[in-house]
């Protein structure tokens, strides 16, 4: 893969810096995840719907971050063709998921808002159930078939051009003509950036119209807080999933930007969706705090 240039005394804060910064991933995301599962006041669709983010996020931070704190311990880039492959198709997992995550949160926050009287009647036990499983199988089914179709070729080349494995690095190394990934992938990019940014698009300016017609101004305020974090978070994550998939397929594009960008999506997304559900939620915040204090509360005092 793509040296790091590190120099040599900066190998060991880097590697302590990843690590930590992998632990804390974990430890926010687990937090999220344990909060909500066991208690039973969280389980609403919101905080139901809220959980498969922490899972996709721990996926894609497991798939980035212990092969590359090796890699710099080690001071090795070298990484092997069914390693590199599995951490593509487990990032690519990650980031479909935290998508149509997304998008799915985003529809409980508009029958919320806009049909706050039918809210119970529609967001039923079964219909998380079919959302859940359809985030789910929509992910594996396009993201196996896409490397299905690349798990056909033999790679004539050995160099990986980001920091990571991916799709569209991962064609490079092959010589064969790849012309069918490359309009399935197309394809495969329309449906997840485009669909998603519909479900964006409509359920919000739905919300909006809801906020300013309402004449409760506080509910108005709080509507849009936590509506308007919901959006920055997909913008990010939509924006510069697109602008990494394009530059890959654009020569003129600096390299450097393009593994930049390649790896704020693993990056940042994990480190700031739980301290953001987590802090900005007032429910999800106070039910951590009250987790905290159990646990303080129940160590043996000497």
């Amino acid at each position: 893969m793509e040296s790091l240039a590190l120099p040599p005394a900066s190998v060991y804060p880097a590697f302590i810096f990843g690590t930590l910064t992998y632990v804390f991933i974990i430890f926010c995301n687990l937090l999220i995840l344990t909060t909500i599962a066991l208690n039973r006041r969280l389980h609403k669709p919101m905080f139901i719907l809220l959980l498969n983010l922490p899972v996709s996020d721990m996926i894609g931070a497991t798939a980035f971050f212990p092969q590359l704190v090796n890699s710099i311990i080690l001071q090795n880039r070298s990484i092997s063709y069914p390693a590199c492959f599995i951490q593509a198709l487990l990032i690519h997992i990650y980031g479909t998921g935290n998508l149509l995550s997304l998008s799915a949160m985003a529809y409980d926050r508009y029958v919320a808002i806009c049909c706050p009287l039918r809210y119970n009647s529609i967001m039923t036990q079964n219909t998380l159930v079919i959302i859940i499983i359809f985030i789910w199988i929509i992910d594996l089914t396009l993201m196996l078939t896409l490397f299905g179709l690349l798990a056909r070729f033999n790679i004539c080349r050995t160099n990986i051009v980001d920091v990571y494995c991916n799709n569209p690095s991962l064609l490079k190394l092959v010589c064969e003509d790849h012309s069918v990934n490359n309009y399935y992938g197309l394809a495969v990019i329309v449906f997840l950036q485009g669909g998603p940014l519909l479900v964006i698009m409509y359920t919000y300016i739905q919300i909006l119209l809801t906020c300013l017609m309402t004449n409760q101004a506080d509910a108005r305020g709080k509507a849009i807080q936590t509506c308007g974090t919901h959006l920055v978070v997909f913008l990010c994550l939509e924006i510069n999933t697109a602008l990494t998939l394009i530059s890959h397929r654009l020569e003129k594009v600096s390299p450097y930007l393009r593994r930049a960008m390649g790896v704020s999506i693993v990056v940042f997304p994990p480190i700031v969706n739980p301290l953001i559900y987590g802090l900005k939620t007032k429910e999800l915040r106070q039910n951590i705090m009250l987790f905290f204090r159990n646990v303080c509360s129940a160590q043996p005092r000497t």
